[in-house]
């Protein structure tokens, strides 16, 4: 799969996740710094919303949209973002744009998620931009890596592939 950043080809690391995968628990950072683990989301349709940085206009719009998108949405489906921000850091920006409606976690410490899901950039240590789709199983329903991180995911493909779901 080719991606790139700015115009010019990265490297990602780990395996690139398929749908019909098995999702594969991780752990990341909560704002508290305490650990957060996917399997704690066992049972519900998850949104895995992937990004670089929350200091960056498209990131911050992927987080705000889907916070606006969870409070439209069942019970049974939790919305992760996950960028390798420190913790401290998404908190000031979870509170400055009062993103309540998600959960927000870092992969700052192990890179956990980046090298299990494949969205670990390897020249910058950053996540690339995409979202993963795990079905009510445990399975992987949907994924979508963006070639060009600085561009939007698919929104719309996303959240159709949600209300299918739920």
């Amino acid at each position: 799969m080719d991606i790139t950043f700015a115009g010019d080809k990265v490297t990602l690391v780990g395996k690139e996740v398929k749908v019909g995968d098995e999702a594969v628990n991780f752990t990341a950072t909560k704002a508290d710094l305490s650990d957060f683990n996917l399997d704690e989301l066992k049972g519900k349709v998850v949104i895995i919303s992937a990004a670089p940085s929350l200091d960056t206009s498209v990131c911050a719009f992927q987080a705000q949209r889907f916070n606006k998108e969870a409070s439209d949405l069942s019970d049974d489906v939790a919305i992760v973002n996950i960028t390798v921000d420190l913790p401290f850091s998404q908190k000031r920006f979870c509170d400055a744009y009062e993103i309540g409606n998600t959960i927000t976690v870092s992969d700052y410490k192990n890179r956990e998620f980046g090298e299990k899901y494949g969205f670990l950039i390897d020249e910058l240590k950053l996540l690339t931009r995409g979202i993963i789709i795990i079905d009510k199983d445990g399975k992987v329903a949907y994924v979508e890596y963006v070639p060009e991180v600085t561009h939007e995911v698919n929104f719309d493909a996303a959240l159709e592939k949600v209300k299918e779901l739920i």
